[in-house]
């Protein structure tokens, strides 16, 4: 007779889902509009007092939620970032040598940055990467860029092209020729699931400053990304004998709130009219089909930790207006008529045009502008970066009034190689001073200092302290990252067009859409404050965590659910958060706090207003005022 002998059965490993929904204000949130985010939050874990990263960007937070880092430790200090080269300088993708300052929402950029620094940029394991690396199932879905960040060493190039990834990565542009190349499993299932191997084109044009934006949200986009996870990814995943890791990044509300046309030229209702709030319910049905699959698959579900995060909140754009009065910006860049090549005006009379930074900054140095987005053939028949002139009578081939973008190459001859010749770069934001020279650092304060649209100034450490400019340390971007770090971050001016509920009615002076519409990256509560919840199996039940956390406590709390002891090369890295966490203590002690600059010689001060954990770091505010501490 044979004897059985009962014997435990190995706990099944967990599997995780990220759902991020890009640009989700926590005051968005409600039981009408958002039954599924409303859902997560009272079921599960509610993060009453959740933060972006800042820059409250897509790539700095989606580098965060990927590794756990802070900018300082990974270099993604913004959208757009000085590579210090010429992107696409050694033929990587087929392509001529490009920006010097790229926009990193791209997968050939991210590509060929990891193949200039060794195949992984961002320094620091993602989540995702160490989950494939474990024989996890692993997939990257949605807005193209921050959805391929959550695993980037996918992306390096072999011999100057893609090569077809472990980790299933569907993005905006998948199906064309730059994207990241599907295997004949992926395009498999997704056929025999009913879907093409490529998602609907986005059509959703931002208008002009006379042509309202769209009225109408990503719905058919992203309901086949959603189809794509539960009718033909979910399912292949739940066949197998592994678990899963799966990151869906969903472009609305974001792409929707940019591009709205409820309010042109005025700013209200800015991001709270019909289109936007449309935006809204859009990534709330994804992750209410995701959660409708799980709840169809019980065994599924109970083994299934969903975290829900938005990269960043969101504001009303002001080309014009810098404070809720009216009193509108006296930036030298709008002294001018800017006109494109066919004569029509294309930015209003008196507002803030694009790249008003590097115009200012140009005309204050008494340094020539290139456009680095922009090339031209020189009499000798080279290719370099277009001369702007604002003074031009309008836009042409040669020479263009204003930089396409954000970016400015100061000084120097506008040629395409490195070193650079420019002796200060802006990228947004962000202010590099190649030769690190440390006198045109402090005039570089002293003009931002007089401009009326800058909330506050911070410096590279490595300068020592200037009157007026806190130190870049104290916002988590001084660290062990590798691409090149900027000298001064900006922090844009932010107001509220009604005071008594600033959170959603934020207004950020600057940006590139039209006065009126939305975008986000300043540090103003308005921006940081973003939505978070999550839900399963390893989280507490009908919980709500009053304790300062964000973005970059994602991974660590996630490898810690999942028994992943993942290396860290730097220090600024997020914590577990372990109150939250099914079993263990409620509560965690944090401190507010403010830190305050030496006053500039006009007596203004940068303040920033931050929460503390342990030596984890969580920003609020930052402003540039004579106050104390910012106004509330």
């Amino acid at each position: 007779m044979t004897v059985l002998i009962a014997q435990d059965r190995p706990e099944k490993k967990r599997n995780i889902i990220i759902f991020v929904a890009d640009g989700l204000r926590h005051g968005s949130v409600n039981p009408t509009d958002t039954p599924a985010f409303w859902r997560v939050r009272n079921e599960g874990v509610h993060f009453t007092n959740s933060h972006s990263m800042f820059p409250t960007l897509t790539m700095p937070n989606a580098a965060a939620i990927a590794t756990g880092h802070y900018p300082g430790d990974t270099g993604q200090f913004g959208n757009r970032v000085f590579t210090g080269f010429a992107i696409f300088d050694t033929g990587n993708f087929g392509l001529p040598p490009g920006s010097m300052v790229p926009d990193v929402e791209d997968v050939e950029v991210l590509g060929d940055i990891d193949d200039h620094m060794g195949g992984n940029y961002l320094r620091e394991a993602s989540l995702l990467a160490y989950a494939r690396s474990y024989g996890y199932n692993t997939a990257a879905l949605g807005k193209i860029g921050p959805s391929a960040m959550q695993d980037v060493t996918e992306l390096a190039p072999v011999r100057g092209a893609f090569r077809a990834p472990t980790t299933i990565i569907l993005d905006s542009e998948s199906g064309l020729n730059t994207s990241v190349p599907l295997t004949d499993d992926t395009v498999a299932i997704l056929k025999a699931a009913g879907l093409s191997p490529a998602p609907p084109r986005r059509n959703q044009p931002a208008g002009t400053n006379t042509t309202p934006g769209v009225k109408e949200a990503n719905v058919v986009h992203y309901q086949w990304f959603v189809d794509a996870i539960t009718k033909a990814i979910l399912p292949k995943f739940a066949a197998s004998d592994e678990p899963f890791a799966l990151v869906y990044w969903s472009g609305d509300p974001d792409q929707t709130q940019h591009a709205q046309g409820d309010s042109l030229n005025t700013l209200v209702p800015g991001v709270n009219g019909p289109t936007s709030k449309a935006g809204v319910r859009n990534a709330d049905h994804g992750l209410g089909q995701i959660l409708a699959y799980l709840d169809s698959h019980p065994d599924l579900r109970d083994n299934t930790n969903v975290f829900v995060t938005a990269d960043h909140g969101f504001s009303t754009v002001s080309r014009r207006d810098i404070d809720a009065a009216g009193r509108a910006t006296q930036s030298y860049s709008t002294r001018f008529i800017y006109k494109d090549e066919a004569g029509r005006q294309e930015v209003n009379t008196g507002f803030l045009p694009s790249g008003f930074l590097a115009i200012d900054l140009g005309h204050e140095l008494n340094l020539p502008l290139f456009d680095p987005e922009s090339q031209v053939a020189d009499s000798a028949g080279a290719r370099r970066y277009a001369p702007v002139d604002p003074a031009a009578p309008q836009q042409t081939a040669l020479v263009r009034q204003r930089p396409a973008n954000t970016n400015g190459l100061l000084g120097g001859t506008g040629r395409i190689g490195r070193p650079t010749d420019a002796k200060v770069v802006v990228a947004g934001h962000l202010i590099y001073v190649p030769d690190y020279d440390r006198s045109m650092v402090q005039r570089i304060v002293r003009i931002l200092s007089a401009q009326d649209y800058v909330g506050g100034i911070f410096v590279n450490d490595r300068f020592g302290q200037i009157a007026g400019a806190l130190p870049m340390s104290a916002i988590g971007l001084v660290g062990g990252a590798t691409l090149v770090k900027p000298a001064i971050v900006v922090n844009f001016k932010s107001f509220a067009t009604d005071p008594a509920d600033r959170l959603m009615t934020g207004v950020i002076v600057g940006g590139t859409q039209q006065h009126g519409q939305g975008s986000h990256g300043p540090l103003s509560r308005a921006n940081s404050f973003n939505n978070m919840a999550a839900i399963g199996p390893d989280f507490k039940k009908r919980f709500s965590d009053p304790a300062p956390m964000g973005n970059a406590d994602i991974q660590p709390t996630l490898a810690a659910v999942l028994r992943f002891k993942i290396p860290s090369l730097g220090s600024l890295q997020g914590r577990v958060l372990t109150e939250v966490l099914a079993g263990r203590p409620d509560h965690v002690a944090f401190e507010k706090k403010v830190m305050r600059s030496r006053p500039s010689s006009t007596g203004i001060s940068t303040v920033l207003m931050y929460q503390q954990v342990g030596k984890r770091l969580y920003f609020d505010e930052a402003c540039f005022t004579t106050a104390r501490t910012c106004s509330r």
